[in-house]
Formats: structure tokens, sequence, C-alpha cells
């Protein structure tokens, strides 16, 4: 268990007292130094509860005893030290008072320093005054800083107060300064003194002998005074009257700025303050007034932008503005700036947009774009994208203004941009981070385009070819003019690889955008052949261009790959499942080998990195013969132990996953082999499949044997990564996923052979043939509801990873649906209506079980699908009706609010993320709707029951089935990205105590009492930067009287703390429910704590929801009580589960990374 600040407090006393004891020169102020960062992050957790000190062995009150001990010896090293361990004190305290303020506005926490656990503030300010009495002035003037930093309990001093006062009138002017810093930090405190101090302001701002460096410090004062609305508008009204009576410009620049600050506390006066500013736009004012009013009208839009007054008078004013002759730079970025925060609040009615100022903006981003200051072109291009969209839809106003369309001209802009942008001096070589964040943004921006406009796709992706054509022909100029101006040879070379480099990461930025902008158009549904024969000639630019490596060529192929594209080259007949399986193979085969020969090539260059990208890269799209190959190849070149374990487990899984793809080969697939043969490739079997095939082999495909080959494969690919984890932490998502994917094969194998049991049975020439398959129904509704739980387990994978990326997020979610796909299928298709009324069915037993998972069945299915495919929901409701479960149905697509999901959104599970998923994967969409239309067309043909149909029935949905399943082998499997993401995972640790005992080693409980625990939550490998910030933490704690175990010795408590494989639990996916359930209803209804509740109708069992408020590094404490009474004597092993709530509402299951506590009932 990690130890907080509170329990590190003793240790950091006793070493500031050390340090600051030391004859060393130097280490006093170290130490200062030291404690500074530490009593920040003691500032920022929160007060330390009763369950903090017990768990940590505290008496209450310590941390407070400590916090005040080393303030004192701070405040001693101040009054006895030297200049440099004043200067030490004070900018310590001055970095702690900056981060205060930061986090009062986001949690209202005043940290350490606040009166209420400052318990000897009078003897640090005593400290502080004998200092302020009897030094010089810059001994006052850090004093006096000290006093600010500490105004939560040093406003209540009336002989700080004083002091403050009376310094304001100093003739020294390094003291009035820092008198009027502890008075503004006074002030945002205590109203009173505020008043006081703006009095005295005023005198001092509009006294002739006051200085120009005490005005200004006084004008920025005023920013700050006032806590309350009246005060703040006093404050607001006379700094206007300032304003208006002063003609200095470097004072009223200091007071516009603070009448900014002053007006975004209070919406009453942000109004009043922008119509103030637009006063100055307005009038004859110098172009630095001018410059600061927009300064200051950027600062109060991003402070309170839903208070912001936006109207056509101000885009009026900013154009005006934009059109000044002779506008400095800074001024036009900062009016671009604005226009575009202010633009998407504009009203959709745009009465401020019929007019010329708006021509003229498409004028000044043209010019823009081909000056050489970058900024303005780039903030107009956004400018004009903005208006693009609010624009959208409506052409005439949209030509009236603009004259042609106005994203077309936006997209050649931004082209005209980019190539702006990479061709400083016309050399790739000086190429630097800002211009590769540059290009970043404006593709983004061109993507934005897109999607808003999805029929320009084709115009984007042929101006995206001409750029890098012209990123060729820029590097063969360059390239030809420095070998004749270069004498050496080493020089040029050296030129070479770093132009080489840079163009590859620009060249990669684009492909990028291209997988991007891709995934857009199929979303809308404009990914045509035209958008393939764009990115095709584009491809073909790109690989045969020998300015771009190996590398690039590589993963410019694998577009050829990228399952949106397919589409574009199979028949759009709506027959099937709307794949065309010989013309894509027959394209897979062709592609495939292009990539091979440049992954080849690469390899040969030893671009060993390079090629490990780009094998990740191609086991994402599916390339298995190409990741493979490369993953082969890399295997010889490896040292670390751990890391040949990595790659021999990537190469197992290939080879499995290939296995299945050889099912999808043509016979005319010899090109295939003759290139595998030709360079050597590790997979002779396969090989030798192709090789049949290509003969003419008419023999069908033995789909389950092929299946149990890869199922062995996937296990042997996970008992490698097994045999390679140390600590238990190692691999954790890896060997989950490929757990899943073994047991998705396996369970399809057995539902292989059970059909092809059932088909033999009926392919008897006894009339008992019915009454012998029938028995098998029993085991489809087995796999059946195994099915439907591996796709519970996929949603709880693809939950369980904080920070997972929305890539690896489609294809588990993908997952899901196709497992619940195959839930549904195998359930129904062998029950048509009315079957279980048949007096052979019901001799074997059937109906009963029947009907007891169709309602989970539809259920998860429906869950699934009803955002996004209503027609097939509707079938499946219409499926429900015909068997009598029509009100089921409804009621959970109602409950959809509640359904878990892949991505893990807590609030809205139909999110535009999860529309996004499913459009994506259309051919499993495509496969939901042919199996559902399929069941319906059965259970039409066969309304009229008779008893002599009974065989046809059954041969008509196995023949469905075998269908379904074979379609669905066809969607070629891909690995998420996350799959390559092998540092430790984000998961949870829990640690328990009894609350009432002090031993940490043993949780013990009288017989028929409850147990009372003391827990901490902790985060486990936390990365500081990462996306989702988790701000709620839950757990779930739960026992049975199955629990029971021996009591644990050493060595089994060390392999208990090696680690625990969540996934492997039998009830994970049950539990993670009942604890999701838990948390979306905290809301709405009462939980107790604690509830006794029967899991199954056997045994019952006792579980307890705790609640934790997590610091900073995500650890929480709480306690909670666990009703165990009723357990006889014995030791009892505590299961648990734990979730998080990010700062998006998002749920997140974490994974537990140590087992559960173990507590014994006895005496």
């Amino acid at each position: 268990m990690e130890r907080n600040s509170t329990a590190c407090a003793m240790e950091w006393s006793i070493e500031l007292e050390k340090a600051l004891r030391s004859k060393k020169p130097g280490q006093p102020v170290e130490a200062i130094l030291q404690i500074g960062p530490r009593l920040e992050h003691w500032s920022r957790e929160p007060e330390p509860s009763m369950v903090v000190n017990d768990m940590f062995g505290l008496v209450p009150g310590e941390d407070r005893l400590f916090a005040n001990t080393i303030l004192l010896r701070l405040a001693d090293a101040f009054r006895i030290g030297d200049k440099d361990t004043k200067l030490a004190v004070v900018k310590i305290f001055l970095s702690e008072y900056r981060h205060r303020n930061k986090r009062k506005k986001s949690n209202g926490n005043k940290g350490i320093l606040s009166k209420a656990r400052v318990q000897n503030h009078l003897e640090l300010l005593t400290r502080v005054k004998v200092v302020f009495d009897t030094g010089d002035v810059e001994s006052k003037a850090l004093a006096l800083a000290l006093f600010g930093c500490w105004a939560d309990f040093a406003k209540d001093s009336a002989q700080i107060r004083y002091l403050i006062l009376s310094s304001l009138v100093s003739s020294h002017v390094l003291e009035v300064k820092a008198s009027l810093f502890a008075a503004g930090c006074f002030s945002e405190l205590s109203d009173d003194f505020a008043c006081i101090v703006l009095e005295m302001l005023v005198n001092m701002l509009t006294a002739s002998e006051t200085s120009s460096a005490v005005r200004l410090a006084g004008a920025r004062v005023l920013a700050k005074i006032g806590c309350s609305y009246s005060v703040a508008n006093r404050a607001y009204k006379t700094g206007l009257k300032l304003v208006s009576d002063s003609a200095e410009e470097d004072f009223l620049v200091a007071l516009l700025v603070s009448l900014s600050k002053l007006s975004s506390k209070s919406t009453v006066l942000i109004s009043e303050q922008v119509d103030f500013l637009f006063s100055f736009l307005r009038g004859e004012k110098t172009l630095r007034m001018k410059a600061t009013v927009l300064r200051c009208l950027h600062f109060i839009l991003i402070k309170g932008l839903c208070h912001f007054p936006v109207s056509a008078d101000l885009v009026k004013a900013l154009f005006s503005t934009l059109n000044e002759p002779k506008l400095p730079t800074n001024m036009q970025c900062e009016a671009l700036q604005i226009l575009h925060k202010v633009l998407p609040y504009i009203s959709p009615q745009l009465p401020c947009l019929d007019i010329p100022e708006f021509a003229k903006l498409l004028t000044i981003a043209e010019n823009s774009s081909q000056s050489p200051i970058m900024l303005n072109g780039f903030l107009s291009i956004h400018v004009l994208v903005d208006i693009s969209r609010k624009l959208r839809g409506n052409m005439e106003m949209e030509s009236g203004i603009f004259g042609s369309s106005l994203p077309s001209r936006v997209i050649l802009l931004v082209i005209d941009q980019m190539t702006l942008l990479v061709k400083p001096s016309l050399d790739l070589c000086r190429i630097d981070s800002k211009v590769f964040q540059r290009v970043c943004s404006l593709l983004n921006l061109l993507l934005l385009l897109v999607r808003e406009h999805p029929d320009l796709g084709a115009l984007v992706l042929d101006k995206i070819y001409l750029f890098i054509e012209n990123v060729a022909n820029m590097h063969d100029h360059v390239m030809a003019t420095r070998q004749s101006d270069t004498p050496g040879h080493e020089m040029v070379d050296l030129q070479r690889e770093k132009s080489r480099v840079n163009r590859s990461k620009l060249v990669f930025v684009v492909y990028r955008f291209v997988v991007a902008c891709l995934e857009s158009l199929n979303e809308a549904g404009a990914a045509t052949t035209v958008v393939f024969e764009k990115v095709k000639l584009l491809v073909e630019r790109v690989c045969q261009c020998n300015l771009f490596d190996s590398y690039i060529h590589t993963i410019y192929s694998l577009l050829f790959h990228c399952r949106i594209l397919w589409g574009c080259l199979v028949n759009e007949s709506k027959e099937t499942c709307g794949l065309s399986g010989n013309s894509v193979n027959y394209h897979l085969i062709e592609k495939e080998i292009l990539t091979l020969e440049c992954a080849n090539k690469m390899l040969k260059e030893r671009y060993n990195w390079p090629a490990y990208r780009a094998g990740m890269y191609a086991a994402c799209q599916g390339a298995w013969f190409t990741a493979t190959f490369i993953f082969q190849q890399l295997m010889t070149k490896v040292q670390s132990d751990i890391c040949c374990s990595w790659l021999k487990s990537i190469i197992q899984l290939g080879h499995s996953e290939r296995k299945i793809q050889l099912l999808l080969l043509p016979k005319q697939g010899s090109t295939l082999v003759d290139w595998l043969e030709k360079n050597k490739f590790p997979a002779s079997d396969d090989t030798g499949e192709i090789s049949r095939d290509a003969a003419g082999s008419s023999n069908e495909p033995n789909y389950s044997e092929e299946l149990d080959g890869a199922y062995s494969g996937i296990c042997s690919s996970g008992k490698t990564l097994e045999s390679a984890v140390s600590s238990g932490q190692e691999f954790c998502f890896q060997r989950w996923f490929l757990y899943l994917r073994a047991k998705l094969l396996r369970t399809l194998v057995d539902l292989l052979g059970i059909h092809a049991t059932i088909q033999f049975s009926l392919d008897k020439t006894s009339n008992n043939g019915e009454v012998e398959c029938l028995k098998y129904f029993p085991e489809i509704i087995q796999i059946s509801l195994q099915f439907r739980k591996l796709s519970k387990e996929f949603d709880l994978i693809g939950t369980s990873f904080l920070g997972i990326d929305s890539q690896s997020s489609i294809v588990i979610s993908s997952l899901a649906l196709s497992c619940s796909l195959l839930a549904f299928s195998t359930g129904f298709i062998l029950f048509a209506p009315n079957l279980a009324a048949c007096e052979t069915v019901a001799t074997c037993g059937v109906g009963n079980s029947e009907h007891c998972s169709h309602e989970m069945l539809i259920q998860n299915l429906v869950g699934r699908l009803w955002h996004i495919d209503h027609e097939t929901s509707r079938n499946l409701c219409q499926i429900f009706f015909v068997s009598g479960q029509l009100k089921n149905c409804l009621h959970a697509s109602g409950q959809l609010k509640n359904c878990l999901h892949a991505n893990g959104q807590l609030k809205n599970c139909s999110s535009n993320k999860n529309l996004k998923v499913v459009c994506e994967e259309k051919d499993i969409l495509t496969l939901c709707r042919y199996a559902v239309s399929g069941v319906v067309c059965l259970q039409e043909a066969n309304k009229d029951h008779n008893e002599e149909m009974l065989s046809h029935v059954i041969k008509d949905g196995l023949q469905l089935l075998l269908n379904i399943i074979i379609k669905w082998i066809q969607i070629p499997f891909r690995i998420p990205k996350y799959f390559f993401k092998v540092r430790p995972c984000i998961g949870s640790e829990l640690f328990a105590h009894n609350s009432d005992t002090k031993s940490p080693d043993r949780i013990s409980v009288l017989p028929g009492f409850h147990l009372s625990l003391n827990l901490c939550l902790q985060l486990s490998n936390l990365p500081p930067n990462l996306p989702a910030r988790p701000t709620k933490l839950y757990c779930i704690l739960y026992c049975r009287a199955s629990f029971q175990e021996p009591r644990p010795s050493e060595e089994d408590k060390e392999q208990m703390q090696w680690g625990c494989r969540a996934w492997e639990t039998d009830d994970i996916v049950e539990i993670n429910e009942i604890l999701f359930h838990h948390v979306t209803n905290l809301h709405t209804e009462r939980i107790n704590n604690s509830k006794r509740r029967r899991y199954d109708n056997n045994e019952g069992g006792v579980y307890a929801f705790v609640h934790f408020e997590p610091n900073e590094r995500g650890q929480g404490f709480a306690s909670c009580l666990l009703d165990i009474s009723s357990f006889p004597v014995g030791s009892y092993k505590i299961k648990w589960h734990s979730c998080c709530i990010d700062h998006e509402g998002s749920y997140w299951s974490l994974l537990p990374l140590n087992p559960g506590p173990v507590v014994t009932v006895g005496r």
C-alpha cells in the first residue's frame, strides 16, 4: 500500500530538521526547496479520516501536529536564515499559493495552510513579523509576501492588517509593491479589508507623486478586490472611473486587463465589460490599446464562454478590425482566435453573416496562406471551416457571399498552407516538430470538412495525392541542388538521411489522415469506387516512388487490406451478406503479395523497429500472412527472453489466424504459393494446403478441423505469454484476449461437431432419426448460452482497460456483437413456432429449456442493435411476438441505458462512438440482418405445425445455421491495436484491515458478528498523462459460505501475491453487472451498504458496496460492514471487484491485481 502525505509527515519533518541544522553550505536551502513540492502535494490531499489513520497506524491529529511542526521550522528558518534561505522559503510558499488558487476553482480545497488546519498560526505570524520589524527593505518585502501567502489565517490578525496598510504608504517602492500583493491576497478573502484597500488604492493611483511602477502594480491589484458581488461591482465602477480620468497608456492597459479579470468573476459584469471594450475598438485608439482590447476579449471568452454575449455587432467589429490597413500580426491573430471561438455559438439563422466582410475573410485567408506568417493563415482557415459548417445546407447564402462552394475553396487553402509549411528553404531537413503539429492540425480540419461534406471525400484524396507529389518533386529539386553545391559526400549523405526521416514522418501523418478519412466516408456511406480509385492511385504513387523508404511502402500497401475498401470492390448486390467471396479473395492475394514484397525489402534493409510497427499495423488490418512473416524474421534478431516470448506468441497467433484465412483463399491462389516458396516462408503446412487447392481439389474445407487447429495454436500462444510472466501483471490484456479468442473458437468447434452429428442423424434411413437428433438440443442451448456469456466477457474486457483507444474498442465491440449474433442464431435456428408442442419434442424434454434461454438471447442482441438497425430490431421483436414474449422484448429495449457496452459509456450507451463502431463493421451488421431475416422466414414457412414436417424443419434450421457460421468465418479477424501495448495495465489493488484491531496480517471476527473493515483501494500503473481521469472509485466485496478454505501458509501467500487471472473467474461478469447497476442507480435509489442476497437457487451470498474518493494518485480510503454473521467457524476468501467513473462520466471496470482478503470466523 502506497503511503500518502499524512503517513510521510513525520519522516519529512525529521529530514527537514536535520537539513536545517546542517553546517554544509547550501543544504538548508536545498531541503527547503525539496519540502515545497511535498507541501503542494499534501495540500491537494483531503484531510485524513479515521480510516486513513487506522490503516497507517496514526494517532488522530498526528498529521496536523507534524504539518504545524514543518511550518514552524520553515518560519524559524525565515527568521534566522540568510538572504538565500529567506528567498527559498518565500519561493515555496508563493508556488503553493499559485497552485492553491487553481485548486480552489476546481474543488474548493484550501490545503494545509487553511486556518482550520493551522493551529499555531499566531506563532508563525510572530516569527515572520520579527523579520519585518528588524529587517531591511528587502526583508520587509519578503515578509509581506509571506503574509499574503498565509492570508487565510493571517487576515484576521489586526496587527498584520495594520502592518500591510501602513506599508502601502511607504517611501520604498519594493515595500509598497509587496504590500500591494499582500493586500490583494487579503482582499480576495475579506470584504471589509477590501473596502479599505479600495479607498487607499484610489488615493494612491490618483496622486501625482505616485511613481509609474506603483501605479501599474496598484492597477493590477484591482483585479483581486472583492470576494462578494457588491464589493466587486464597487471596484469595477471605480476602475471605470479611473480609466475615464487617465490618459497614460501603460496605466490604461493595466486597468483594462484588471477590469476584464474582475468582470470574468461575475456573469453580470461580463456583458458590461464587453460593451466597454467595444467602445475602444470603435473609437480612434492606438494599435496597442486595440491589441489590449482584443487580448481582454479573448481572456473573457475563455473564462466565461457560456455568458459571453455573442452578437452580430461583435462579429462586425472583429471583421472591421481585420480589414484595417497595416494591422499587426498579433492583433490579427487575436481577432481570428476570437472569431474562431464565437462562430459556433452564433444563431443558426446567421443574420450577421449576410455582410460583405465575410467575403473579405476568404481573401484574407488566401493571402495569409501565401504569407510567411503561418499562424494567420492557420487561424483564417479555422474560421472559414467554422463558417462552412454554419452555412451547411444554405447553398444560396453560401454562393451569395463567397461566389462558389466554400468547402472546396477551403480544401484548396488547406493544401496550399500544408505545402507552404513544408517548403521553407525548400529543405525537408529543416522541418521541426511545430511544422508537424501544424500539418496535423490542418489535416484535422480537412477531416472535419469531410465529415460535414462526405461528397467532397474524393476531392480531398485527390488533393492529398497532389500534396504527396509536390513533396516528392520538392525533394528531387533540393537533393540535386545539394549535390552540386556541397563538396563533401558525407554531408550530402547526412542531409539525405535526415531528409528521409522527416519525409517518412510527413508521409506517415498523411497515411493516418487517409485511414481516418476512409472511416468517416464509410460511416457516411460515401465510400464509393471513385474513392477506391483515388486511394489506389495514392498507394501506387507512394509505393513506386524510391524517395519513400520500404516502411512507408509497406504501411501504404496495407491500405488495400482495409475493410472499407473491400466494399468498393464487391458487387453491391444485397442477395447475401454483401460480400462477393471470389472478388475479395482475388484482391486479397494480389495485395498480400505486394505487401509481402515491401515487407521483405524492409527486413533486408534492417529496418527492424519500423518492421515491428509495420507488423503491428498488418495484424490490426487482418493481414496475417504479412504480420507472421515480419515477426518470424524479427524473432531471430531479438536477444531478450521476454521479447522472444512476446514475438513467439504473436507468431503462434498469426499461424492460427492464417489457418482460418486459408479457408477463404480460392483455388487459383498458386501465385501466393509461388511467392511464399520463393522467399522460404516458414509455413510448409499452410503452403501445402494452398497448393492442394490450387491443384484443383474438389473437397470442401473441413471447417471444424481447421478451427480446432487454430484453437490449439491460440492456446499455445497464451501459454507462451504465461511462461514469460514474472509478477502476474505483465501481458494482462494480451492473455485475457487470447483466452477469449480461444474460448470462442472452442465453442464454435463444439457447435460444428454437434451440427454434424445432428445432420448425420437426420440422414439415417431410420424413422427414429428425428428423435435421435433431438437429444442434442439441450447441448445446443448450452452452447448458445456460452456464446451469450462470451459476448458479455468481450464487453467486460473492453471496459477493463482505462484509456483504451477507440479503434481497439471498435474491434472488441464487434467481437461482442458477433458472439451475441452466434448465440441468437444457435438458440433460435432450430426452434420453429409451436415446435415445443410436438409430442416428439416434448418427450425429449426440449420445450422448457428452449423458452428459458430465448428471452436472454433476444435481449442481448436487441440491446446492441436497437439504436443502430431499427429494421433488424423490429424483426427480432416479431420473433418474440411469435414466441409470445413481445412484452419482455420491449422491456429489454427500454433498459438500454443500463446496458454495458464495450466503450465504457455509463450515461449514454448509444453514443456516437457506438454508432461509429457498428457503422464500420457493416459486414457484421449485414450478417445480423441475414440471420434474423432467415429465422423470421423459417418461422413463417413453418407456421402451420405438422408432426410429419419435423425433419424438414430441423434440416432447414441446420442449413441456415451453417450458412451463418460460414459467413461469419469469412469476416477477417483483426487484432485490437491495444494488444500491442505491452506495458503493465492500469488495475486496482485492495488492502483490508480489521477496523477494531491493529493487526494488518490477520482479519478475524467472532461467530455471529458482522465484519467491519477498513479499506484502501489503490490504482496501480497509473500514467501521468492518462486522458480518462478517474473521479470516483467503487468496489464490491462478496463472500459465500462455499468460499471456505484452509488458512494459507506463507508459501501460499506468496503465490497469491504473484497475481490473479481475473478473467478465469466464473462469476466476474455477473459481479461486474451487479456493481454496474449499483453505480448507475446510486443517485436514484437508496441502497444499503451491506445486503444479503442469493446468487443462485442453492447458495446465498453476502456483499457490500464501497465508495472511495480518489486522490490524484488514484488512492482512496473507506470502511464497510459485511454481514457474515451466519457463516460457520472457518476461513473464507472475500472476493472483490472494482470500477471507476472518469471525468466524462464513463464507466470503467478495473482489473484486480491482488487477491481478496481472507477472514477467519472463530474465537
